[in-house]
């Protein structure tokens, strides 16, 4: 391939296309990116992290797999066409790392501890005793080549450092960063990064006796940088994202500005004597993550530069290692360091871990963790190769040893790690629990300003009193883009406004007013998360049991208008609603808003009548419901209708636990509102599911809202045949029903689930509930009168 030949006429002129550039070059992207997303997609039911496959993926494309064909390297990976193949991947490698700095928070450093420090530390110092005491023992014990022995002290000095954006991606890709766990390890990689780093300075100094004037000259050029970096060039960016109008989406000139911004920095990296990585990394740090700058950079460029560009560079690294060109002896003697410096690694983690008092499957899971590694050690493999630090046999091994590490450490993390295991909350905590005359603490959600009318007013509708009030925290929940770690954000109700979030500025004034309107009654803590929202639960759920609530209130993923349309649908917002409901603390709650309230009257307060239903099945959903329904009762403007749905016309035909403690409820429901004009007790009797949505169609423009359980026996006559009807798994049967398109009217569903019940207290509950009722409601000698109808 001459300098000439760039654009090829393709195959008319029965000429090879391949010695053409231009064509050469979309062959090699095409490839690459193809086996890379086959590998990908092969190894997803496994779960593997993005690394595994396209490490996996230039292997095959290498001399050890796919480059053993004849012919196959030389026509589509010719060493003539490595000039551009190396510069595309270089470019990726940049941009790569570019977004790995925008995704990370640099202050995060301020929050690492000194159990952290102490982990890090440990980590790194015993991973090196054990690999270079072993390398060294080694080369004293068995004959080796002058190549292999020279490379032994290199490979454990870079297989014990480990680095904290690679952490942080993988952890990220597991979607444990937002977790306890995550943090934790975060922090601990941090520690160990620094640490890593000064380690690494000292052996190059050391080492290179002739070089260190010249090593001083790289350090300063470094520091420098890093001032320039943050102390000019980060107050200018943040000048001109001040500018932007808020609100709007940012400006594509500013956005090409940024990205001249790594090209030049690049530049200034190499011009310096620095690594061509330093600067786009800093430059990284330096910008805002998350909303509006890193979440638009992140969105330009993570598509195009993972599956198009990193790939080439996979597939470059994979092209000069040829695992069948290894000896085995020499294998095996570069594998056992490795593999001490491994266990060094996992050692100092769990040992450090346990002193500092982490669960140990915690520390186990930590250990674990200190071994993960990417693209960037990747990247020092290859410098340490060109430095003649290590041989191209050592870097064969230290490659493949890194697809191996990670391909078995992950389903290991995977089956230890257990998110639900921190929510697991032994004593009760649902609104039947909750004392009537204590207070009772909620989490509210909302995801944007049109939840907040609603959800302040099924506060309101929650009845707060003197002698009950209502600590309410307020979270508005902003899916993370462009950002590595999660972001948890307090505000306080004052009258300046808080500038950490302008964009929840609005929500939290709302609930500041919804505070002083009932001063000494209703409480208002408000926070923003910013987090994935796959990951989303987790804050939401460590939030629940810090603060020790009975509720959760979250907003349907869908909003239905007053005319029934289907307004907006977020597949991640439903993901972290089912998520939620699978492991909450406590109770929790969906509000299915038809634009009603927001649409009409801001407030409860202002309704003269305010027609709550409860629809009642039976089971400790319904139960949960009808306990939220008594609490509302207390409202002087609600008017509040138990609708008790009957199969068969009979209580129940089988005396089961449960159904006598729906038996038991409900007599104590209409012994204790007895004499309430506002309250109303009806019997419906259904023979099967068609008579169940009559009963439904007939309740659907008679009430603002309806309260109703989640789950239901799926045996029942007055469910079975209603699954198939379920399109929202997160409302259940007959929420679902409810709230489809097919129910004209504007009534709004409050779905309720129960927070599961421990031990044999289910009985105990039901009494206690019915006890607490009474203590509320003046008792009367009578029953509510009830109307039966049969459909």
């Amino acid at each position: 391939m001459s300098v000439g030949k760039i654009h090829s006429r393709g195959f008319i002129d029965g000429t090879d296309m391949l010695e053409y550039s231009v064509p050469l070059l979309l062959a090699q992207l095409s490839l690459a990116s193809l086996v890379i997303l086959f590998s990908s997609r092969l190894l997803k039911p496994l779960g593997q992290p993005s690394m595994v496959p396209q490490i996996l993926g230039g292997i095959i494309l290498g001399p050890s797999i796919l480059g053993r064909t004849v012919g196959f390297t030389e026509h589509l990976f010719p060493l003539k066409g490595f000039i551009v193949l190396d510069t595309l991947a270089v470019f990726g490698y940049i941009f790569y790392f570019f977004l790995i700095g925008v995704q990370i928070d640099p202050w995060v450093v301020k929050k690492v501890e000194r159990k952290d420090v102490i982990i890090g530390t440990s980590t790194v110092a015993l991973a090196l005793v054990l690999s270079i005491c072993w390398s060294f023992l080694t080369m004293d014990k068995i004959s080796l080549e002058q190549e292999i022995a020279t490379s032994l002290p290199a490979v454990a000095t870079s297989e014990s450092v480990l680095s904290f954006p690679m952490i942080a991606q993988y952890l990220t890709e597991l979607k444990m960063a937002n977790s306890e766990f995550g943090r934790l390890a975060l922090s601990c990689s941090i520690a160990s990064n620094l640490f890593s780093f000064c380690v690494i300075t000292l052996t190059i100094l050391t080492n290179q006796q002739g070089e260190k004037f010249m090593m001083l000259k790289t350090l300063s050029a470094g520091v420098a940088m890093t001032l320039v970096i943050f102390v000019v060039i980060r107050p200018a960016i943040m000048w001109m994202l001040r500018r932007q109008p808020e609100g709007e989406s940012l400006r594509e000139e500013f956005i090409y500005i940024v990205f001249l911004g790594v090209l030049a920095i690049t530049f200034a990296s190499q011009a310096t004597g620095l690594n061509i990585l330093y600067g786009p990394l800093i430059y990284g740090l330096a910008l805002p993550a998350g909303p509006p700058l890193g979440s638009a950079l992140v969105e330009k460029l993570d598509l195009i530069n993972s599956w198009l560009f990193m790939p080439l560079y996979f597939v470059k690294n994979g092209l000069v290692t040829d695992i069948f060109s290894v000896d085995l002896k020499n294998y095996l003697v570069v594998q056992f360091i490795i593999i001490v410096a491994w266990t060094g690694k996992f050692l100092g983690a769990l040992i450090s871990a346990l002193y500092c008092n982490i669960p140990t499957k915690d520390a186990v899971s930590l250990g674990l963790i200190m071994n993960v590694q990417g693209a960037l050690e990747l990247g020092m493999y290859k410098m340490m190769k060109q430095a003649k630090a290590i041989g191209p046999e050592p870097f064969a091994v230290m490659c493949t040893s890194m697809l191996i590490l990670l391909a078995t450490m992950t389903p290991m993390l995977r089956y230890l790690y257990d998110p639900s295991r921190r929510y697991a909350v032994y004593n009760k905590r649902t609104i039947m629990n909750s004392r009537l005359n204590s207070e009772l603490r909620v989490l509210a959600c909302v995801y944007h300003e049109d939840n907040v009318p609603t959800t302040i007013s099924l506060l309101e509708a929650i009845s707060p009193t003197i002698r009950s009030p209502i600590s309410v925290y307020t979270v508005h929940l902003i899916e993370l883009v462009g950002r590595t770690v999660p972001l948890l954000i307090p505000h306080k109700l004052s009258r300046k406004h808080s500038s950490k979030a302008p964009t929840s500025k609005s929500i939290v004034n709302a609930f500041r007013y919804f505070e002083q309107s009932y001063h000494g009654v209703i409480t208002v803590h408000p926070f923003t998360v910013i987090s994935p929202y796959a990951t989303m639960h987790d804050e939401i759920c460590a939030m629940a049991v810090d603060k020790k609530v009975s509720l959760i209130i979250v907003p349907f993923h869908i909003r239905l208008t007053a005319t029934d349309a289907w307004e907006t649908f977020n597949k991640g917002i439903k993901i972290m609603n089912e998520n939620t409901l699978n492991m909450a603390p406590c109770s929790v709650a969906i509000i299915v808003d038809r634009g009603l309230i927001s649409n009409s009257r801001p407030t409860l307060v202002t309704w003269s009548s305010y027609r709550v239903a409860v629809l009642f099945l039976g089971g400790p959903d319904d139960r949960e419901a009808l306990a939220l329904g008594v609490r509302m009762a207390r409202q002087p403007n609600i008017n509040l209708t138990m609708v008790r749905l009957l199969g068969d016309g009979n209580i129940t035909s089988e005396k089961t636990k449960e159904s006598e403690l729906d038996n038991e409820v409900v007599s104590d429901f209409r012994l204790n509102m007895a004499g309430n004009y506002r309250v109303m007790y009806i019997e419906e009797v259904a023979k099967d599911g068609t008579g169940t949505i009559a009963v439904m169609q007939s309740m659907e423009k008679n009430y603002e809202l309806i309260i109703v359980g989640r789950h239901h026996d799926q045996q029942s006559p007055l469910i079975i045949n209603l699954m198939g009807w379920s399109e929202e798994t997160e409302l259940g049967a007959i929420g679902d029903v409810l709230a489809s398109a097919d129910f004209q009217g504007n009534t709004s569903i409050l779905v309720v689930q129960q927070h599961t019940i421990v031990g044999n207290k289910s009985r105990q509950n039901a009494k206690d509930f019915s006890l607490k009722m009474a203590q509320e409601i003046e008792e009367e000698s009578e029953h509510l009168p009830i109307h039966r109808e049969t459909v």
